[in-house]
């Protein structure tokens, strides 16, 4: 019985698993070797207040939850000790905080992961890392948006001014 209570508690595991990867805007794979408790502490610390979901789990649980989807690419990166952030909001926030911390701490390697349901590399999680933040993009978007009426605006009163010097 107690060999039923087992595969029955992974199984749960494995589904837990499936689904975080299947709903997850963004899951960033690393592996976290050579980091000491402090260090891992100070992590989870980031990832929390970022409201990422971070885990350290067994290669073969994860292998399992991607059986039967498209993600059994993500396999080949599944070798030694393997810590998974899971983002279900933010795509940007597991991989911006993981490369910052990866920059400070040569231990931390990223290893890939999954952004809106794509398996991709190490390269593409910083890459993704790189790019300013949701706010920052909808501030830039916003002052793209403004620039035609403002200049329209500054046009108009240059154009008042020049009659009302004129008369």
């Amino acid at each position: 019985m107690a060999n039923a209570k087992i595969i029955q508690e992974k199984q749960e595991a494995v589904a837990v698993v499936a689904s975080k990867l299947t709903s997850s805007s963004s899951t960033v794979i690393a592996d976290y070797r050579g980091l000491n408790v402090a260090q891992v502490t100070e992590l989870r610390k980031q990832l929390r207040e970022a409201g990422v979901d971070f885990q350290v789990l067994k290669n073969s649980i994860v292998r399992r939850a991607t059986e039967g989807t498209e993600l059994t690419s993500l396999n080949d990166i599944l070798t030694g000790p393997t810590a998974v952030a899971f983002s279900g909001e933010d795509a940007v926030a597991p991989a911006k905080i993981l490369n910052n911390f990866a920059k400070k701490n040569d231990a931390l390697k990223l290893k890939g992961g999954i952004v809106e349901g794509k398996v991709v590399s190490a390269e593409e999680i910083k890459a993704l890392a790189e790019l300013p933040s949701r706010e920052g993009l909808l501030s830039m978007l916003l002052s793209v948006l403004q620039a035609p009426m403002r200049n329209f605006a500054l046009a108009v009163k240059a154009v008042g001014e020049k009659q009302e010097a004129s008369a």
